[in-house]
């Protein structure tokens, strides 16, 4: 089968290099030139487990494509993927343009039938509106359908997810494109991988819900926390009482310094606006922007009240990718804490594997070093805000040889508490102190 990928980022990339690796033709599209050229060469341009290897062998296959005439990859395939970004409105809507312009493009291209299949989030009812939009670019009536096929990748894991994924999800009214998408998937048969057929509404509505939820654990399980440093639990075995409810379920009841990325915050401000255009209060998702607001300050305000005051100080950053194993840092805490240190008079200086090209973008003014030594020196206070596993087994000696003063605050919980206070460190965590 021959199949188009509209968007060369995240989404995208992904998902067209994984259909390949199932034995699909695929052509993946991107009006980025420059992106194109180094994909073309093997060069990947985000941080992303095994996929560099994936595109390599094949592009070497010949099954894995890159280009940037849309036009043509729409005519020689069957399928077109949208993977194009929805990136957030300053009043929480999805800018939906990209996806309206190739929509546009799609249907001035087409020379017979196509299965449209949505790949980005979309608002709930993105399916009739690109419906309308393709059938009024269109030079010649051709018959199309459009399919919902949200995806649900962790970033640092996305090509496990999708290789083995949880489940698949289809939304259309039409048996022809439900086939032919169930058709691309066939592979997954073999692990037995729910597919889950609905309508489109519903398929855009999963996708949000699920998001929503996964963002609401992990504001739940920090709300937990915050409560337990006030009257002296342990969070840690919380959490891991209330996960052994099947009920419940173990994941994402991992406290920090709140969550970040370029799904949760955008998805749950969605669906709150997505109420709020329907004339419903959703409440629950404003109290989760709340509380992951108010988790970040709490880091801040915690590591404030541990060093008197942040002027004229030196605060080290053991992180700064919103989660380990991606080079993301998209609404990271880690970038908010900096922020807020350089505000109040602080120096920041910051460590991170993967993702210090990326948050230079962002927050310019930041000491970037080349190794978690370099970035503790002079240090008045460490946060470990980010638990990659290199920041799991710290050469505590160096780090005194290092820092000014000896205070690390551990907002991921890595380390036992007393193990750091033998060592001669004042040591905070969160919910566990």
């Amino acid at each position: 089968m021959n199949i188009c990928i509209v968007g060369t980022g995240y989404v995208g990339l992904v998902a067209g290099t994984c259909l390949s690796d199932f034995g699909m033709n695929v052509i993946c599209v991107d009006n980025d030139k420059k992106k194109i050229s180094r994909l073309k060469k093997g060069e990947v341009p985000i941080y992303e487990i095994g996929l560099e290897q994936l595109i390599k062998r094949n592009i070497k296959l010949g099954r894995l494509r890159f280009s940037t005439d849309l036009e043509e990859a729409v005519k020689r395939s069957l399928v077109i993927f949208i993977g194009v970004g929805t990136p957030e409105n300053e009043d929480g809507t999805s800018n939906m343009s990209y996806v309206h312009e190739v929509a546009r493009e799609i249907g001035r291209a087409m020379n017979d039938y196509k299965v449209i299949v949505m790949k980005s989030t979309v608002p709930v009812g993105t399916s009739r509106e690109l419906r309308k939009i393709i059938r009024e670019s269109q030079t010649e009536p051709n018959d199309f359908d459009v399919v919902s096929n949200p995806e649900f990748l962790r970033e640092g894991a996305a090509v496990n997810d999708f290789l083995r994924p949880d489940r698949i999800v289809i939304g259309s009214d039409s048996e022809r494109a439900l086939a032919i998408v169930k058709d691309i998937y066939r592979p997954l048969y073999l692990l037995e991988t729910p597919i889950i057929s609905t309508t489109n509404e519903t398929a855009e509505m999963i996708k949000y819900a699920s998001n929503t939820m996964l963002a609401l654990k992990i504001s739940f399980i920090n709300e937990i926390a915050n409560l337990c440093d006030h009257v002296g639990a342990d969070v840690y075995d919380v959490a891991r009482a209330v996960g052994m409810d099947k009920r419940i379920g173990s994941k994402f009841l991992h406290p920090g310094p709140g969550f970040g990325g370029s799904c949760f915050p955008k998805d749950v401000n969605a669906i709150v606006s997505l109420a709020k255009k329907v004339g419903y209060d959703f409440r629950l998702g404003n109290t989760i922007n709340e509380v992951n607001l108010r988790q970040k300050e709490t880091v801040v305000e915690k590591s404030r009240e541990l060093l008197g005051s942040f002027d004229g100080k030196t605060v080290t950053l053991l992180g700064l990718s919103f989660k380990p194993e991606t080079d993301d840092v998209r609404e990271s805490p880690a970038l908010h804490i900096a922020q807020r240190v350089k505000e109040e008079g602080g120096m920041v200086r910051a460590y991170d594997p993967a993702a210090m090209d990326e948050a230079k973008k962002a927050l310019p003014d930041v000491k970037y070093c080349s190794s978690y030594p370099e970035a503790c020196d002079g240090a008045d206070l460490i946060i470990i805000t980010t638990e990659w596993h290199e920041f799991r087994d710290l050469d505590f000696d160096k780090i005194k040889e290092k820092a000014r003063t000896l205070n690390l605050y551990d907002t991921r919980n890595i380390y036992k508490a007393q193990d750091i206070r033998d060592k001669g460190f004042a040591y905070i965590c969160t919910g566990r102190n």
